[in-house]
């Protein structure tokens, strides 16, 4: 599958990165993917990007905006992260407005399921959305936050890439294409905030990487003992991750993978990637 290639080197690099550079496009090229990139070292030395400004669908990537608006309005003092929500497996579609329901059987988290018409808390419905990825946690938080909010959440933190049009399993909208999008630089900057704990105030920010970091899941082609804070996202034929890098010299990581059915192949070429940036820069 051939695609154009469009690096952007932005600062003064390292010399062992234009190595790297070409190494991963030539990945790239023999995995058949669609691939955009976003790296970015926080000590300002060296940036690198590839189709940064390419929009792919989100999958659960989009979690990350909503984790950061809710605790935008605990800030403005709207709600509390011990606030109760009542779990009603009931949401409505951005196309007419109809009813849908989420499945168990379709979700990486069932036990949420069992709670219907019990409660739980804001703060741990967030800890459910990014810790294990729960589809049906995530449109509670959405319903109680506001799309709109998050949209505008999002547009603050000059991260427009990120497109948050609606909740999970939205089927009239998935057939309208009305689908969640971001692109590799617009996930680069949600996280860049929260690493500079400039999403929403440093506190807040402490407490995001705090969840992000317990995400279950640990990513490959970094050392081990290295901490990572991040969110994956993964639907048929996607693939992502985009994190905070806990390295001598910290780094941000997005890599968003689109094209290829084998969960493994995608997870190998990201491996890669991550490994090879690793090594050029540390």
């Amino acid at each position: 599958m051939a695609f154009a290639l469009v690096c952007v080197p932005v600062v003064a690099q390292e010399a062992r990165l234009g190595p790297a550079e070409a190494a991963i496009q030539a990945r790239i090229e023999k995995s058949g993917a669609d691939v955009a990139v976003y790296f970015k070292m926080l000590d300002g030395k060296s940036e690198w990007t590839l189709r940064p400004d390419e929009m792919f669908h989100a999958a659960s990537t989009m979690k990350v905006p909503v984790m950061i608006e809710l605790f935008h309005q605990v800030k403005l003092g709207k709600v509390k992260l011990d606030d109760a929500v009542p779990i009603k497996n009931e949401f409505h579609s951005i196309v007419d407005g109809s009813v849908y329901t989420l499945s168990a059987a379709d979700d990486s988290e069932a036990e949420l399921y069992k709670a219907d018409g019990q409660t739980r808390t804001l703060g741990e419905l967030c800890e459910l959305m990014i810790t294990v990825s729960s589809n049906f946690a995530t449109n509670l938080l959405i319903e109680k936050l506001g799309v709109a909010n998050i949209r505008g959440t999002v547009h603050e933190l000059d991260a427009d890439g990120m497109n948050v049009l609606r909740g999970v399993e939205d089927g009239k909208a998935f057939e309208k294409r009305l689908n969640n999008t971001t692109t590799a630089r617009g996930l680069g900057v949600l996280l860049e905030a929260i690493a500079e704990g400039k999403a929403v105030d440093a506190a807040s920010s402490r407490e995001m990487i705090a969840i992000l970091q317990r995400q279950k899941g640990i990513p490959a082609g970094l050392p081990a003992g290295i901490a990572v804070a991040h969110k994956t996202g993964e639907i048929t034929k996607i693939h992502h991750d985009a994190a905070i890098v806990f390295a001598k010299r910290l780094f941000i990581l997005v890599i968003l993978v689109r094209g290829l059915a084998d969960k493994k192949d995608s997870a190998a070429l990201m491996a890669d990637i991550t490994g090879k940036l690793f090594a050029a820069t540390q």
